[in-house]
């Protein structure tokens, strides 16, 4: 019943841009984010904000090239990501947390996570 359900991924050209959303369903949550995960790499933090988005960050790598955002009436968060690079070529996730409302940067601060959409980056 509970789920998050991440969209918009595909294959652009480096340069180029792409959104990513995900639909929450099931009940309300505060802090979402979005997180990444590259072949043979550790899965890392991309973006977070918090229910208002009073407060969001980015990791170092994406600042000035993603922005994260939230529709509260639709339950669904956004990750516009502009400028893409090779090396942000993961499978992207979305988690969303139960009742903390502050800007999360840690996975295991998250309760729920999407299933993950392909994003693939060609030069």
């Amino acid at each position: 019943q509970v789920q998050l359900v991440e969209s918009g991924g595909g294959l652009v050209q480096a340069g180029g841009s792409l959104r990513l959303s995900c639909a929450a369903s099931g009940r309300t949550f505060s802090t979402m984010g979005w997180f990444r995960q590259a072949p043979g790499k550790e899965r890392e933090f991309v973006a977070t904000i918090t229910r208002g988005g009073s407060a969001t960050e980015y990791r170092d790598s994406v600042k000035g090239r993603f922005t994260i955002s939230r529709d509260n009436a639709k339950d669904t968060v956004y990750l516009q990501m502009g400028s893409l690079k090779p090396e942000d070529t993961a499978v992207y996730y979305c988690a969303a947390a139960l009742y903390r409302d502050y800007a999360l940067t840690g996975a295991g601060q998250y309760d729920y996570w999407g299933q993950g959409t392909q994003v693939t980056v060609s030069s």
